[in-house]
């Protein structure tokens, strides 16, 4: 796995006065404002519709700035633009909608020899040797190497979600992105994910980590961001934004929030 990072190299995202639209032509992401920088393990927390997903869909190109803005800033590593494959080998990603279209009869091996392809499932690519060897050290890290050769269809949520991390490292990214990583899944299944988080971050890849449930916060995450409305309104170290007052605010509910173990849960 890959090594700490060099502190001088250039943010990982570094957006200012950023707006977004969708087809529909409202604004997904309201003139944001953010850095992050390399090497840096984030999570972003809000309310579903909040934006969030918007955000990272805009880091890796999916989605494009408005023209309209004459003072915008949309830098990745530095740099704004991007040969939008070479972004994204840079980035593993893991989302919901990924795990929909790897739902099916292909094994799980084959999902993370995928990834070296960006497809879904293998067809008729040439699997190098190399190949081979990163993909089994890639499942004896997630400790799924017992489970390779069962179909993706077969598996439980969590543990297809380990494959689909597996797939997300075969280009040993400098960041991985987990979109809502342990929706669906139950406690088991929670935990063994949150494990795999903090083994990644442990290893030196850096994490932003897209969620609405607190207790996704793993210990290795130093700083959280609120997103409501298209709009970051909170951002800053963990311990100081993680309040109750504040999470009250940001969900329009009243609860009260406790930390045990270096994890944050809601009380109702």
């Amino acid at each position: 796995m890959r090594q700490q990072r060099n502190d001088t190299l250039p943010p990982l995202v570094e957006f200012k006065n950023v707006t977004v639209q969708n087809d529909r032509g409202q604004r997904v992401l309201d003139r944001v404002s953010v850095t992050i920088r390399s090497g840096e393990n984030m999570a972003i927390l809000g309310p579903n519709g909040s934006g969030k997903s918007s955000f990272i869909k805009t880091i890796t190109r999916e989605f494009y700035t408005d023209d309209a803005e004459s003072d915008t800033v949309c830098k990745v590593w530095g740099e704004e633009a991007w040969n939008v494959f070479d972004l994204r080998a840079r980035f593993g990603i893991v989302s919901n909608d990924l795990q929909y279209r790897h739902t099916r009869d292909i094994t799980g091996e084959e999902v993370i020899l995928s990834g070296f392809f960006s497809s879904v499932g293998l067809f008729r690519q040439h699997i190098t040797a190399s190949m081979r060897r990163r993909t089994k050290e890639i499942m004896a890290f997630l400790e799924i190497m017992h489970l390779k050769n069962r179909p993706m269809d077969h598996l439980s949520s969590g543990e297809a979600r380990r494959f689909l991390i597996g797939r997300a490292l075969v280009h040993d990214p400098q960041a991985l992105i987990l979109d809502e990583p342990t929706t669906s899944l139950d406690l088991h299944a929670l935990r063994k994910v949150r494990n795999v988080m903090r083994k990644i971050t442990q290893a030196g890849i850096s994490i932003i980590l897209v969620t609405h449930h607190l207790h996704d916060i793993i210990p290795e995450i130093t700083r959280v961001a609120f997103m409501k409305k298209g709009r970051f309104c909170v951002d800053g170290p963990k311990d100081t934004v993680m309040t109750s007052a504040a999470i009250s605010r940001l969900f329009n509910v009243k609860v009260q929030v406790q930390k045990r173990a270096g994890y944050y849960y809601v009380l109702e």
